[in-house]
C-alpha cells in the first residue's frame, strides 16, 4: 500500500489523471478499434473476391441470350480448377479440427451444361465444428452446394457426431469439354 502512495505522490494529480487516460486509451483500443480493424480486413477481402468475379459485375444490356448464358458460365470456375478447389475442403477441414474419413468422389457430366463433382464425406466432429465447417465453405466456394447433411450420435453422453455431408461443387466445362456438341 505504501508504494502505491509514494508513487500517486511522485506522479501528482496531472500524472494520475495521465496513467488513468492511457489506460481508458489501451480499454478503447481493444474494444473498439481492433474490432473495427479487423471489420475492415474482412471487407476488403470480401471486396477483392468481387472483384475477381467481375464478369458477374458487367451490366446487362440487351444481348443475345448466347452472351448473358456465356457470362453466367463465366461465373463458375474452370473444370481445370477441379482439384484446388476440392482441396479447399480438407484444408478447412484442417483449420476446424475435422476428422475427414475417406470420401466418395464422382464427376458427373451431363449434355452441354455445367460439369458436378459430388462429394460424400463422412465426417466425425463435435456439432459445433461440422457448423463452423459447414458455414465456412459455403462462404469459401460459393460455387458450391450442399445436397444432404446427415448426424448420428451413438449415445446421448457423446460429444462427437458422426455426419454425413453431400455437397455438389459446379464447374463449367473445360476447353476440351466445351468443344463437344
Amino acid at each position: 500500500m505504501r508504494p502505491l502512495r509514494t508513487i500517486g505522490r511522485l506522479l501528482g494529480p496531472y500524472g494520475l489523471l495521465g496513467l488513468a487516460v492511457a489506460a481508458l486509451c489501451a480499454v478503447f483500443y481493444f474494444t473498439a478499434v481492433k474490432p473495427a480493424e479487423m471489420e475492415l480486413t474482412a471487407r476488403q477481402e470480401a471486396a477483392q473476391r468481387l472483384k475477381s468475379r467481375a464478369p458477374a459485375l458487367q451490366p446487362v444490356s440487351v444481348d443475345s441470350r448466347a452472351d448473358d448464358l456465356r457470362r453466367f458460365y463465366a461465373l463458375f470456375p474452370p473444370s481445370e480448377k477441379i482439384a484446388p478447389e476440392a482441396q479447399k475442403l480438407w484444408q478447412v477441414a484442417a483449420k476446424y479440427n475435422i476428422e475427414l474419413q475417406q470420401g466418395e468422389y464422382r464427376l458427373e457430366l451431363s449434355g452441354p451444361g455445367l460439369m458436378r463433382y459430388r462429394i460424400t464425406l463422412p465426417i466425425r466432429a463435435s456439432y459445433a465444428q461440422v457448423r463452423q465447417f459447414v458455414g465456412y465453405i459455403l462462404k469459401e466456394i460459393p460455387t458450391l452446394s450442399i445436397d444432404g447433411l446427415r448426424f448420428e450420435r451413438k449415445t446421448i453422453s457423446e460429444t462427437q457426431l458422426e455426419a454425413q455431408l453431400r455437397l455438389t461443387l459446379y464447374f463449367r466445362p473445360g476447353t476440351v469439354a466445351a468443344a463437344k456438341p
